[in-house]
């Protein structure tokens, strides 16, 4: 027995060693994804998946030969399922320089779904590449260029380009087309090697093979996106790219290249792009084109989406090139055809050609106007958008009735997700094409109404100006607020408007003036109880609380109920809300120290003018109508840099030791009416008539020294000239600034700066703005200029005052910014200033 177990134990390691016992072979592809798909649960996939990666790590260690294809090809399958492959990449390699083409296959797929450029394994297979690039079989040719054109890094495209211009040479049509995309890949790693392949393109288009045309069209498309010079260059191709695209459209059925009875679609959707890219600013070429183009519009059949595809691409390519009026027409009807489609995406693309070609073309998108009405009610949320859009687009003086009332219908059934930007879109329609002033105010009262709570904050503004303006609409607007308050105070936007022209309006909605409507019978009472009820109701926000308490402070001066209204205010003088506390003690201030100047500081608000054109006359342009309208000319108000902008300056020039700069206009009435109460309430108008309109800029608080000597008119009255030389501070593309000074007499340690800025270009320079920033040292005070426009050719000065105030008698330094618009461009440079004469601070 023991002889026999010996003999048995030789035996077994003699074929060992031979080879003839091995592993068992693993399993086929196919069994594994059956065996995988058998799995119940994701652990039993998981559980699976890890046990044959085992196997298969087992079977690289032992440099299996046999069955490496078979081990990578199921590797690829769980790569595809997401599960981590990364260990297969090195045999890849193996595959790809084996002999065998079932190798090189499932290599070469493995190195596409394995590898890329971020990782340096990639550049091992360069060799490989070239080597099957010059191989005979062109199969095993094919797999390189695919290879190549899918995962080659820059490294990889400059050392085998010139292969791939060789193939791309060849007659072999097989290796052409691939070699084609190839050379797109290449392209686009390395760009300045595309002058390589431009001799061979020259052929490719007279190739009869369809692959080869379409890789070929793919090709010129590419190089003429990314060379000027190519796009030049290739222009001369259209006759040749337009008789390709009529033969393919008047050829006989083919059932190589059909598709739904028409002629390779694929390869006319590529030169129509070609053709929109080489006819684009160029009249040469989009004439040569366009009758083609019409035919293909014409002759395409509509019922199969293959079709609609290649009508298009045929309305791009219209819309983008020079193409003739009458085509264009026709392309926006093609679109309009598409918006009757049951399809949704053929609809939702439509909406979007349409809205990119509405304001050059807008009569022909206006025809089919009830149309793109009509996808208002679409169920699709992306259709209805787009139809939205594209329906203020369409809004006109002409239908501005008929799209408000569709607009509006939408507005109360539309998602909340449409409300803003659609009371927003109506708001501005109707604010540029409004009929009446009447209209208006109903339009924009039913937005509030129906979509209140969606309205944006500006709006509130915007609306109140547009009722102050309407003078003769007071009454008529105050009393539908004060209804829709009755019937509704959730829309925070309508209620704050309606506090706000009842605080104004108050006496007339009491007195019943309303003559566009039957008038409404409210006493005072009433009225203050709807105020009131405002200001306890929790569904008002602090601003609308805001809003009401100023309404009833404003309604002492128009109802007799004084008392009442006292004793509200000071009420809330105690609101632990701080900004409605700190009305309601200004309030109270006005009620008892300065109970004589109240019926001025609270009469009804001026027309806010709106800024008017700086020409004489103003070019209109609206949807689908050109009106010229006269405005009068004005000149424009002295120009005030904003206290912020000029703040803005600090963070430009860094560093912590400069001081912002104050801004401030002249006061243009005497100090002495109600100079006491200036720190309270600003600068108000305290004389009993009507308040001025608003001045071009609002001062601000100032320091003690910055506002002595700026109470009369007369600024520098009390400032004689030092003798203090002159200097340049700054001299730069036809752009020169002088500075002059001179002392204040009444405070030495003051510096009046006035800068001298001139243009010796041949160009004005407008939108002129001087800023200046000091150390903490010094205090500045920039004072309004004479304008904001430079004139041309030095044949005028702009002029600005500078006041610094320097206690310490240090020597002066200051940091200037300019910013101007000279010849359309706008110009902003920075300088310093450090070369003051010592007289300016001694």
């Amino acid at each position: 027995l023991v002889s026999n177990l010996s003999l048995c134990n030789s035996t077994f390691n003699m074929y060992y060693t031979l080879g003839v016992l091995r592993m068992p072979a693993p399993i086929r592809l196919r069994e594994l994804i059956r065996t995988i798909r058998t799995a119940r649960t994701q652990a039993e996939e998981r559980e699976m998946i890890q046990k044959e990666c085992a196997a298969i790590r087992s079977s690289f260690r032992e440099e299996d030969n046999t069955y490496r294809c078979r081990n990578v090809a199921k590797l690829l399958y769980m790569h595809m399922l997401g599960y981590p492959a990364h260990f297969g990449q090195l045999e890849c390699l193996k595959l790809i320089a084996s002999q065998k083409f079932t190798d090189k296959r499932i290599g070469y797929l493995g190195a596409m779904l394995l590898l890329d450029e971020r990782q340096d394994v990639h550049l091992l297979m360069t060799n490989c590449i070239k080597n099957d690039l010059n191989h005979s079989t062109q199969y095993v040719q094919g797999l390189a260029l695919c290879t190549l054109g899918c995962m080659g890094s820059s490294e990889m495209c400059r050392d085998l380009a010139g292969e791939v211009e060789k193939l791309l040479k060849t007659s072999n049509s097989y290796l052409r087309k691939k070699a084609a995309l190839c050379a797109v890949h290449v392209i686009r790693k390395v760009p300045e090697l595309m002058e390589m392949f431009l001799p061979a393109t020259k052929n490719l288009l007279s190739e009869k093979n369809h692959g080869v045309l379409h890789t070929s069209v793919v090709l010129l498309t590419e190089m003429c996106e990314r060379s000027p010079d190519m796009l030049a260059h290739f222009r001369k191709l259209v006759p040749q790219l337009v008789r390709i695209l009529k033969n393919l459209i008047m050829s006989g059925y083919s059932p190589e290249h059909d598709v739904s009875g028409i002629s390779d679609p694929f390869l006319q959707v590529r030169i129509l792009r070609l053709l929109r890219i080489l006819g684009k600013s160029d009249d040469d070429s989009s004439e040569a084109m366009n009758d083609i183009l019409a035919q293909v519009a014409t002759n395409t059949e509509t019922s199969k989406n293959v079709g609609n595809a290649i009508l298009y691409e045929t309305v791009l390519t219209i819309m983008d090139i020079k193409s003739e009026s009458g085509l264009r027409v026709r392309a926006i009807n093609i679109l309009g055809r598409f918006l009757l489609n049951n399809d949704k995406n053929i609809r939702y693309v439509a909406l979007t050609s349409l809205l990119k070609t509405v304001q050059t073309d807008h009569n022909a998108v206006q025809r089919h106007r009830s149309t793109i009405v009509d996808c208002l009610k679409d169920l699709d949320v992306s259709i209805k958008r787009r139809a939205m859009e594209l329906s203020f687009a369409l809004v006109n003086g002409n239908n501005i009735r008929g799209m408000m009332k569709e607009l509006l219908y939408f507005l109360d059934s539309c998602d909340p997700e449409f409300k803003a930007d659609c009371a927003s879109g109506v708001f501005l329609a109707a604010e540029k094409y409004a009929p009446s002033k009447r209209w208006h105010i109903d339009t924009i009262m039913r937005v509030l109404t129906t979509a209140g709570s969606y309205v944006r904050d500006d709006s509130v503004p915007n609306l109140i100006q547009l009722i102050t303006n309407s003078v003769e609409m007071h009454a008529y607007t105050v009393q539908r607020l004060y209804k829709a308050l009755l019937d509704d105070i959730s829309q925070q936007p309508l209620v704050q408007v309606a506090s706000w022209c009842i605080g104004e309006y108050g006496d007339l909605l009491v007195s019943g003036q309303c003559e566009e409507e039957e008038p409404i019978q409210v006493t005072e009472d009433e009225v203050l109880d709807v105020l009131e009820g405002l200001l306890v109701s929790n569904l008002s926000t602090p601003v609308t609380r805001g809003y009401s308490l100023t309404a009833i402070m404003k309604l002492s001066t128009r109802f007799s109920s004084v008392n009442r209204i006292k004793k509200v205010v000071s009420i809330y003088g105690s609101s632990i809300d701080v900004e409605l506390q700190q009305r309601a003690v200004e309030y109270n201030a006005l009620f008892k120290k300065y109970d004589h100047m109240r019926p001025a500081l609270l009469e009804r608000m001026p027309i806010m003018e709106k800024t008017a054109s700086n020409g004489p006359t103003e070019i209109v342009q609206t949807n689908g109508e050109t009106e010229p309208s006269t405005v009068e000319a004005k000149h424009p108000p002295p120009v005030t840099q904003p206290t912020n902008q000029a703040n803005d300056l600090l963070d430009l020039l860094g560093g912590n030791d400069v001081v912002p700069v104050i801004q401030t206009t002249i006061p243009t009435k005497p100090a002495s009416a109600g100079g006491e109460l200036l720190d309270l309430l600003g600068d108000l108008s305290l004389s009993g008539g009507p308040a001025p309109a608003p001045a071009p800029s609002v001062p601000t608080s100032q320091p003690p020294f910055l506002l002595d000597g700026l109470t009369s008119q007369p600024l520098f009255n009390d400032i004689a000239a030092a003798g203090i030389p002159s200097m340049t501070a700054y001299n730069k593309n036809g752009l020169k600034i002088d500075f002059t000074f001179e002392r204040a007499n009444p405070n030495p340690n003051i510096a009046v700066i006035t800068i001298h800025a001139t243009n010796s270009t041949e160009a004005e320079m407008t939108d002129f703005v001087f800023q200046a920033a000091v150390p903490k040292t010094f205090q500045l005070q920039l004072l309004s200029p004479s304008s904001n426009l430079v004139p041309a050719l030095n044949q005028g000065t702009v002029t600005q005052v500078i006041r610094v105030l320097n206690p310490q008698k240090q020597q002066l330094r200051m940091r200037i910014k300019l910013t101007y618009t000279h010849k359309g461009s706008a110009v902003q440079d920075l300088a310093e200033v450090n070369n003051f004469p010592p007289q300016s601070w001694q």
